[in-house]
């Protein structure tokens, strides 16, 4: 038979050594305790045994960075978050006040601002908030996913919860308080699914202003030419502004390190010109505006307008409009460089900013209608135009990004399909691009800039949603400090009221622009969420039906002895009693199964349809699992694992033929392609040679081998076709011949020929018993829903590179 060819350079090359490893055992708290407080088991329960402890391999870990990267970051940071916040300058006081403002209520509107930014972002985001992260990530689900790891309120995905490092602690370790917490959330399902609907809402919210950002900033910087050109007509605003969007949308796919490392210098220079003009004018015109930060005037500002000083917070709230893209964009920057680059130039900046325009419109009239370009510099007007026109085309990129950030922590727990996300950087794990939500914003964005063409229709709509999404963070952040952080319940109330209060009176300001356009991004937001819901739903009830099928290889196959048939002298593999108890026949060659769970102790679902329909299994069953990993690179140690189906079996039984493979891969590594069945065929049969099972059989013990003897021996010293001369690595004649008669097997096996068996599986709605059951048939309507959406978001066969004429499907109907 002819040799199989080599594996391609560019292809997973494996040490040796990989194929031996078994699976360590999580150490975590969750890992040692999660047996005891899973509802309905104690600690001498049987059932136990059967909790899978998860491998610390498979566990997302938060990167951390130091010295250059984190200055690199810093720097990053800069040109990507800081782009929506650092433009509020811009027209953050003639959002404010629409006729010439007293000394009074202007001292009262900047210490508003000077608070607003120390407490709101300073000390709550970027202090407290940033600290709620999800294994680095950020976000209002980020904050729902932590809580997920520290109390059961959420089902997840059976094929994902292995790499979720789950951290409950005991209840003896909590104190009264957090206790009384976690046991209301997951004893209650209201508080489950409210918890669920507002983790949701939370990402809705950031998503609908990441249509709004890029129209408002790009069009709001457009519309700046007509400060030097007044007769330029609203097409040419609105044409040029759609042209530049598409530019902005099209340069995604280079990256969020190279986009934000581009744009950075723009961003820099914005707010230095911000800083030094503010000391200018601090220095020329009004220094006592300094007593501005002094909370008193803040509050004698509400005592002296009343309403209309709660209705003047609209404008207020915009000096801080893109916080909660900050905390999205988490996962692309990490705490540290966020924390570094606000605290030690970005704040400081913005605060110069408002302070010096709050001195020069004191001293001249009418300034407020336009108070960054008046108060410039004599000969810096135009050098600022160009870099504000620069600066608020970048802010668009702050929303791009986070929505990017989102969108992929909602399809990491099953609430969005799985579609295509790219990492677009090998050090910064983080950084990543969704090509199909690129293209979709890009056309909503221009959807949007055509529909309201001009930024005093778009500002109607902008900022509800940013304060909302802030104040559900300072609720579910709450939380965390109860049953994550664990802190006392005074603290955490003293807190919530401070924060929550500020969060309040900005958000019932912010909804009265409700009725004059703000309804689209609350009626978007509220489109999306439902959305996200009704595939988690639909998920949901699909995990309940392939439950079914979860039963072990024990479970589903058993083998009767030699003399138990007349007709031969091999072991006779049946199907268990309560499958049918029929045989089993053997066909040729080798039968890998795809595995979507990768359960050790679980058999596929393909596997159990294919014995239901044939009554067969081929020579050499392999149980294969690719199992993805967020890093761009799996060391070779760690990229196989390969066991025994039936560990448990005589060295001497057919079951010794069922394997289970598992591949894990980061990123930019290369596993599914033609060659596929010889890497999984190389590692079994190095497997085979360094097992140690067949030295449990009553024979004496065979000589031990070093890791460093294992690790010595390669596929290529033992090609598929070359003799099976093994004596001088087995002395012990009788595990030399089971080792020998184990590699024939496999070789014929393996030579005969190699199929890919992969399960179609086709799901229908279980009958409702009449129309009139209002929740039945609501039931089958969001189901229809979710199987319409299913099915068309591609097949992952099309997406397997695998020689389609060794490619099997089995298909199999669930009902839901």
């Amino acid at each position: 038979m002819p040799t199989p060819p080599p594996l391609p350079a560019n292809h997973i090359q494996i040490a040796d050594d990989a194929v031996n490893r078994v699976p360590s055992i999580g150490t975590g708290a969750y890992a040692q305790q999660q047996r005891w407080e899973k509802p309905g088991l104690s600690r001498h329960s049987t059932q136990e045994k059967d909790i899978e402890e998860d491998d610390e391999r498979d566990v997302r870990k938060k990167q951390t960075f130091k010295g250059k990267y984190l200055f690199w970051l810093a720097y990053q940071s800069i040109g990507v978050i800081y782009g929506d916040i650092g433009t509020s300058p811009l027209y953050v006081y003639s959002s404010t006040f629409s006729s010439e403002p007293s000394h009074d209520d202007l001292l009262g509107a900047l210490s508003l601002i000077i608070w607003t930014l120390t407490l709101m972002v300073s000390v709550k985001y970027i202090t407290i908030v940033l600290r709620a992260d999800d294994e680095g990530e950020g976000g209002t689900f980020a904050v729902y996913s932590l809580l997920s790891r520290f109390a059961n309120i959420v089902r997840r995905d059976p094929r994902e919860e292995r790499g979720i490092k789950m951290e409950r602690v005991t209840t003896n370790e909590l104190n009264q308080s957090s206790k009384s917490t976690r046991n209301f959330m997951e004893r209650s399902t209201f508080m489950k699914m409210l918890l669920k609907v507002v983790g949701v809402l939370g990402v809705s919210l950031v998503m609908s202003d990441g249509v709004l950002t890029p129209a408002q900033s790009v069009l709001g910087a457009i519309q700046g030419l007509e400060i030097v050109k007044p007769d330029i007509s609203s097409s040419t605003i609105v044409g040029t502004t759609c042209a530049i969007l598409i530019c902005l949308f099209l340069i995604q796919p280079l990256g969020t390190s190279k986009i934000g490392s581009a744009f950075a210098p723009i961003v820099i220079i914005w707010l230095l010109f911000n800083f030094s003009f503010g000391i200018y004018n601090l220095v020329f015109f009004d220094y006592s505006v300094l007593k501005a930060f002094s909370p008193y005037f803040a509050g004698a500002y509400f005592v002296r307008n009343k309403t209309e000083g709660w209705r003047s917070l609209g404008g207020i709230l915009l000096a801080f409009t893109g916080v909660e893209a900050l905390f999205a964009d988490l996962g692309a920057f990490t705490r540290s460089a966020i924390q570094l680059s606000w605290l030690c130039f970005a704040y400081p900046c913005l605060l110069l900013a408002y302070i010096g325009q709050a001195a020069y419109i004191s001293q001249n009239t009418g300034a407020y209608s336009n108070p960054f370009f008046s108060s410039v510099p004599p000969g810096t007007f135009y050098p600022s135009l160009v870099v504000a026109i620069l600066a608020a085309i970048v802010a668009s990129q702050t929303m791009i990004t986070a929505t990017f950030q989102l969108l992929s922590q909602i399809i990491k727990l099953s609430y969005f399909p799985q579609i295509k996300v790219k990492h677009t950087s090998k050090v910064f794990h983080g950084q990543i691009y969704i090509p199909w939500v690129n293209w979709l914003l890009m056309i909503g964005t221009i959807c949007v800039t055509a529909a309201y063409s001009n930024t005093t229709k778009l500002g109607e709509a902008y900022g509800v949603c940013v304060i909302l999404v802030t104040f559900i963070t300072t609720s579910m952040v709450s939380l965390v400090a109860l049953i994550v952080w664990r802190l006392h319940v005074l603290i955490v109330v003293a807190g919530f009221l401070v924060f929550g209060t500020l969060d309040g009176l900005y958000l019932s300001s912010a909804l009265t622009k409700v009725p004059n356009g703000a309804w689209f991004t609350l009626c978007l937001a509220a489109l999306l969420s439902s959305i996200f819901v009704l595939w988690r739903y639909g998920k949901e009830n699909q995990w309940h039906a392939e439950g079914e099928d979860r039963i072990a290889p024990s479970q589903l196959l058993t083998e009767l002895p030699k003399d138990a048939e007349k007709d031969g002298d091999a072991p006779v593999l049946r199907l268990s009693s309560s499958m049918g108890g029929m045989p089993v026949s053997r066909l040729r060659g080798v039968g890998i199964f795809f595995d979507k769970t990768g359960s050790p102790n679980g058999t596929p679902t393909v596997f159990i349809h294919f014995l239901q329909k044939f009554q067969a299994a081929p020579a050499v069953v392999v149980f294969f699992h690719i199992r993805p990993l967020s890093t761009p690179t799996v060391a070779p140690e760690d990229r196989f694992t390969v066991t025994r189906c039936f560990p448990r079996t005589n060295p001497n039984s057919t079951l010794q033929d069922f394997y289970r493979v598992t591949i894990r891969h980061g990123y930019a590594d290369e596993v599914m392609n033609s060659d596929l069945g010889l890497l999984i065929y190389e590692h079994i049969r190095n497997f085979i040679i360094h097992d140690r099972a067949f030295s449990t059989a009553p024979n004496p013990q065979p000589q031990s081998h070093s890791p460093s003897d294992e690790s010595s021996s390669s596929s290529g010293d033992l090609p598929p076709n070359a003799p099976l001369d093994i004596s001088a690595e087995f002395p012990n004649n009788t595990r030399q011949q089971r080792v020998r008669d184990a590699l024939a097997s496999l070789q014929a096996a393996y030579q005969d020929q190699v199929v890919h068996i992969v399960g179609k599986e086709q799901m229908r709605i279980r009958d409702v018993q009449g129309w009139g059951n209002v929740g039945g048939a609501a039931r089958k309507i969001a189901l229809a829903a979710f199987l319409w959406l299913r099915s068309n978001t591609g097949s992952k066969v099309a997406n397997m590179n695998l020689d389609v004429e060794k490619l099997v499907e089995v298909g199999f109907v669930k009902v839901i």
